[in-house]
């Protein structure tokens, strides 16, 4: 009972757990905050749509490990080893769903709820805060909620350049052959995607108003 991982690792496992939430946390946050601003932006001015959501894209496509390896190659602050280039690569993997979930819900509001708003007299700013983004604030959490799962499982990658997480583990195991370290890594981050996925959405569903709701299913 003593050789399973929990047990033999745990104080280590409660270390880079809390590293790894530290930087999943941290880019998922930033990416929000520019994420939904731009999804914002290219509902307003649709002919930046390709562009900015074909960078977006490419972000996606590049392999994670090449990535945080060209990042080691770009002076501090934004490249080097630890936690700031891993938190860069976390966010440019985090933008893609968040910009285009916004982009998304706020392009499928309900042209007639639109018009009624404007004919009670409010402005684009009004209409944006206090109708649009409301309605479409379900969709929204979805691309929060994806960008997180996929944040964490990409998280394991940044201990290559130094940033620690729960990827200490896995890169451990692998080099001596050890499944019971690769586990110790692996398991957590597992657990950690499911209940960031179950409270995230949770919070989509409670947000999501009942006509909205009604209208996905």
């Amino acid at each position: 009972m003593k050789d399973f991982f929990l047990f033999r690792y745990g104080s280590e496992i409660l270390s880079h757990t809390g590293e790894h939430i530290f930087l999943v946390g941290i880019s998922i946050a930033i990416a929000t905050l520019l994420g939904i601003p731009l999804g914002i932006l290219i509902t307003r001015q649709p002919k930046l749509s390709p562009a900015i959501l074909g960078l977006a894209n490419i972000m996606q496509t590049i392999p994670s490990l090449a990535l945080f390896g060209f990042l080691i190659s770009i002076p501090p602050p934004i490249g080097g080893i630890g936690d700031t280039p891993a938190i860069v690569a976390l966010t440019l993997y985090s933008l893609l769903p968040i910009i285009r979930n916004t982009y998304v819900g706020i392009s499928n509001v309900d042209p007639a709820i639109r018009e009624a708003g404007r004919g009670m007299g409010m402005t684009d700013r009004e209409l944006l805060f206090q109708v649009e983004i409301p309605l479409a604030m379900g969709v929204i959490l979805a691309g929060v909620r994806v960008a997180t799962v996929i944040g964490i499982g990409i998280a394991t990658i940044a201990a290559a350049i130094g940033a620690g997480g729960l990827g200490v583990f896995v890169f451990r195991g692998i080099s001596v052959v050890n499944n019971q370290l690769i586990l110790a890594g692996a398991v957590p981050a597992a657990v950690i995607a499911i209940v960031a996925d179950l409270a995230i959405g949770w919070l989509e569903n409670r947000l999501t108003p009942t006509g909205a709701r009604k209208n996905e299913k």
